[in-house]
């Protein structure tokens, strides 16, 4: 199963593709499309052009095992997969626990919680991150559940930040209570953020989420962009006849500051009721964006 991503930023439309795991170790490998970057008003052209000529410009972070490699960053076979691509990307999950009920994520009473001594604790994590540092990954996303509602959030970041090799260190939210934890996390070395949020109409949020909290998330956004977080990714899942009708103004946010936002599609998981109606394909996202 594939979850399929549009992206779309002030001039730099792309497409992403994520094999979907549900372990507690995520190690992805991203595939990104995309034009040389221009400004909001050639979007129309940008597009045409993706339709009408071959890709410029291919950037992954699964790169492929060449002799141009750093000789000074050994590679571990564990990261290099049957096609001798080298990923380069890990995602970890921090919890089972959110603070929302998204109705295509979650059930309304939530999900059985793993017995804690399952789980990872800190020190755990921090020694499979240097392991797989030490081994050639540059670059950890945090993610869960919801990763900022747990306790030790910013002794983790601290620690992973500081681990040699490290470049990127990520984190997908939903922004509820990332505002004024944001700044220690940043300080801590948290350098990239995606933040959620599939409405910009808070009665939807509510219905959607059913919790209430839009304002925290939208003031989430605003606090990173104010705190030089650059760009900003907003992730939006679409489904037709809920928020298909706000496509354009999700675009409408990249305009004047730095936000890309990604068109994430509907995916079907137990008990969200997915629907192929409810499916909104990327070639419509285009051509809606350039009406």
């Amino acid at each position: 199963m594939r979850r399929h991503v549009f992206g779309w930023n002030s001039g730099f439309p792309g497409f992403n593709f994520y094999p979907v795991t549900l372990s507690k170790l995520k190690l992805d490998c991203n595939y990104s499309a995309a034009f040389p970057s221009q400004g909001i008003t050639d979007q129309a052209s940008t597009i045409d052009n993706f339709h009408n000529s071959q890709i410029k410009t291919c950037a992954t972070s699964c790169v492929k095992l060449s002799e141009d490699l750093p000789k000074e960053n050994p590679v571990s076979d564990m990261l290099v997969d049957s096609f001798g691509r080298l990923h380069t990307y890990l995602r970890i999950s921090l919890t089972e626990r959110c603070n929302l009920r998204c109705q295509y994520c979650m059930p309304a009473d939530g999900v059985d919680l793993t017995p804690k001594p399952s789980l990872l604790s800190q020190n755990e994590i921090i020694r499979l991150a240097d392991l797989f540092v030490s081994s050639g990954v540059n670059k950890i996303r945090l993610t869960g559940g919801e990763p900022s509602i747990r306790k030790d959030i910013e002794d983790i970041c601290l620690q992973l930040s500081n681990l040699k090799g490290l470049k990127t260190l990520a984190m997908t939210t939903n922004g509820i209570t990332l505002g004024k934890k944001l700044p220690k996390l940043k300080d801590c070395g948290l350098n990239a953020l995606n933040i959620s949020l599939d409405t910009l109409i808070p009665a939807k949020f509510e219905f959607m989420t059913r919790r209430k909290g839009h304002g925290r998330v939208m003031e989430s956004i605003n606090t990173a962009i104010d705190l030089g977080y650059d760009p900003v990714k907003v992730n939006c899942v679409v489904m037709r006849g809920f928020n298909d009708d706000e496509i354009c103004d999700f675009v409408e946010l990249t305009r004047y500051k730095p936000i890309n936002v990604r068109f994430i599609e509907f995916m079907p998981f137990d008990g969200n009721v997915w629907n192929v109606k409810k499916l909104v394909p990327y070639s419509e996202l285009l051509d809606r964006v350039v009406r």
